[in-house]
């Protein structure tokens, strides 16, 4: 199987046309030719996951998070950017990376997000948010997700949120005896859609990267949680592997092992 055939179907899932101006979704060092000899997944595209991923006899590594979001002038071993694209080059491996196309898709990160926690009833926060082109319509596009979950306190649901998304620490504001029976959810940095959390009815809105005044300004109407960025997002390698394995299931595919967050709780 080549790589080709393994980046497409991830792109059938979540078209490129779906990430947001500013990103860099896509094949970022390699060959999409090759033929796959097996499949890391990870959320960062880091110098151990290609190390592992060589040790492993892997030549794909599929991220979330893409390696390279600014042209590179030199690549001089100066940056873990640049070291990690020199030893992919050097190895023959091949990174690529699903970011915002993935969080916008149907079924995408925030999605996964909201099964972890039992939420019922899901569907787009802000739906037709993404796709300027109008090829996506707005059932199948969008950014974060709303739905049901059974009544309870805010804390309740944000230790649930806290033991299924193994958090190290929850930042929130808001009334935590409030009862929740709707939750909004956006992995990574979702402070642009609090407004649309609100007014979509949420007690209880669920991202990470908030500021200071996101909590202060908003903890009257609504309870807003800080999850953290790769708490929010590291289960979209679950993703990855059921798309691959649809594809091929005795494919050689795993979740790389040297991963590991790079915030640290005191």
């Amino acid at each position: 199987m080549k790589i080709k055939e393994i980046t497409d179907a991830i792109e059938q899932y979540a078209p490129l046309r779906l990430q947001e101006e500013w990103d860099n979704a896509g094949i970022q060092v390699g060959d999409p030719e090759a033929q796959v000899t097996g499949v890391l997944l990870c959320t960062d595209a880091t110098e151990a996951v290609v190390a592992e991923a060589v040790s492993r006899g892997f030549n794909l590594v599929v991220s979330h998070h893409p390696l390279i979001f600014r042209g590179l002038k030199k690549i001089m071993g100066r940056t873990p950017v640049e070291r990690t694209v020199a030893m992919a080059i050097k190895h023959d491996v091949t990174i690529y990376s699903a970011h915002t196309n993935m969080d916008s898709a149907w079924h995408g990160v925030s999605f996964r997000m909201a099964d972890k926690i039992g939420m019922t009833d899901v569907e787009f926060l802000d739906a037709g948010h993404v796709d300027p082109y109008g090829e996506q319509d707005c059932a199948t596009a969008g950014c974060g997700v709303i739905g049901n979950i059974e009544p309870m306190k805010a804390t309740e649901v944000l230790a649930r949120v806290k033991a299924a998304f193994e958090v190290g620490a929850v930042r929130y504001s808001g009334d935590g005896e409030r009862i929740v029976t709707r939750v909004a959810l956006c992995g990574g940095a979702g402070g642009f859609l609090l407004d649309k959390a609100v007014e979509q009815g949420a007690q209880l809105y669920v991202t990470a990267d908030m500021r200071y005044h996101d909590f202060l300004d908003n903890s009257q109407r609504i309870v807003v949680a800080d999850i953290g960025h790769y708490e929010s997002e590291h289960y979209t390698k679950e993703i990855f592997l059921e798309i691959i394995q649809k594809k091929n299931p005795t494919f050689a595919v795993d979740f790389a092992k040297s991963e590991t967050n790079q915030v640290k709780y005191l």
